[in-house]
């Protein structure tokens, strides 16, 4: 995606990135070495200041690289990068750079060392809240989200619209390497 696309986000809307719940990709750096890997667990749960959750299991990379730096990047992907999605949720990182590997273009966030992939639909810089409990029993991290970026062409004034950029469709992961992209709007009516 061209730079030109990507917008700053209100905090006060940042939730609307993740509200209906797409798969993301998680991204962190610490101590010259960085990773991305895909979540299907991740939620909005503040407005202010806006906060997130997201699990990542004890054996990840990503995990050990966020809690060294106490940041780390939400991004959403969309339709065009599904094999993308599915290569870097199903490789390990500690191995090898994903980045150097598959050729992932990302770019710098203005608050965060973490990696942002470019041609995602948004972003969202956040800083670690340590919650050790949650952490190490239910692999629970939340973070405060610092900085929110979207692709206009997608998300502008607050909300989604994916008319007409159906590859830039959010994805939904329903198990087994199948996805979902999200669909047609329907705006409800109150009775």
């Amino acid at each position: 995606m061209s730079p030109t696309f990507r917008r700053p986000v209100p905090l006060s809307k940042a939730y609307r990135l993740l509200n209906h719940g797409p798969t993301v990709l998680v991204s962190a750096a610490h101590n010259g070495q960085r990773n991305i890997m895909a979540a299907a667990w991740a939620m909005p749960l503040d407005f202010e200041p806006p906060k997130v959750a997201v699990v990542l299991d004890k054996a990840t990379w990503t995990r050990q690289l966020l809690e060294g730096a106490g940041t780390f990047v939400l991004q959403v992907p969309c339709v065009a990068q599904a094999d993308l999605v599915q290569t870097v949720g199903n490789t390990r990182g500690v191995e090898a750079d994903k980045f150097a590997a598959y050729g992932l273009h990302s770019f710098s966030g203005e608050h965060t060392e973490a990696p942002m992939l470019e041609g995602c639909v948004a972003w969202l810089e956040c800083r670690l809240l340590p919650e050790p409990h949650n952490q190490q029993a239910y692999d629970l991290f939340l973070g405060e989200v610092v900085a929110a970026y979207a692709d206009e062409r997608v998300f502008s004034e607050g909300r989604w619209h994916f008319e007409g950029h159906d590859e830039l469709r959010t994805l939904h992961h329903v198990a087994g390497g199948n996805f979902l992209a999200i669909g047609e709007p329907i705006v409800g009516r109150q009775l």
